[in-house]
């Protein structure tokens, strides 16, 4: 990982080309994060990927509830080389929840971008397949939002089917 003096100098570079780009750096048990503005997510990710972080091993959603901004995006990039991990992090205020999506340059983002959206409700402009990819097209409701309803159905055991009624804890 980079160490926080190589981390500030990625962070200085990212200043350099857009100085709203870099809104925080934290190094953190040995490990590197940019907190940056989500306009520049794509900016970001190339520039690190000049730099050797050119593998996208994933993307999360994350519900900072009760804050504001509320939602969270995490990217995590891994340079091969050197076996280094950087972690790229947004937030987004929940009355507009609008990132733009780094699929056509990172391919591996398309599924994981659609997850976000479907569990989160972040809305990647710009993905080619912009629709549910877990719950049913017409669910209503993001269910990885901590403010959603806990709920659900009765659970029917096969000891109770005799009986007609169901078990739940």
């Amino acid at each position: 990982m980079p160490d926080a003096v190589g981390l500030e100098l990625l962070a200085q570079e990212l200043r350099d080309a857009d100085g709203d780009a870099v809104l925080e750096t934290v190094f953190f048990r040995g490990k590197a994060q940019l907190v940056i503005d989500p306009a520049t997510i794509g900016a970001t990710l190339e520039h690190l990927r000049s730099r050797g972080f050119n593998m996208l091993v994933s993307v999360h959603g994350v519900d900072y509830y009760p804050e504001e901004p509320r939602l969270g995006v995490h990217y995590e990039l891994l340079d091969m080389t050197s076996v280094d991990r950087i972690t790229v992090k947004l937030r987004v205020p929940l009355d507009n929840p609008v990132v733009p999506s780094v699929t056509p340059s990172w391919p591996t983002a398309n599924h994981q971008e659609r997850e976000v959206y479907d569990m989160f409700g972040v809305v990647f402009q710009g993905h080619p397949d912009p629709r549910r990819i877990l719950m049913p097209e017409d669910y209503e409701g993001h269910p990885q939002r901590r403010d959603f309803p806990i709920g659900g159905e009765p659970v029917l055991f096969t000891i109770d089917e005799s009986e007609g009624t169901a078990y739940t804890r």
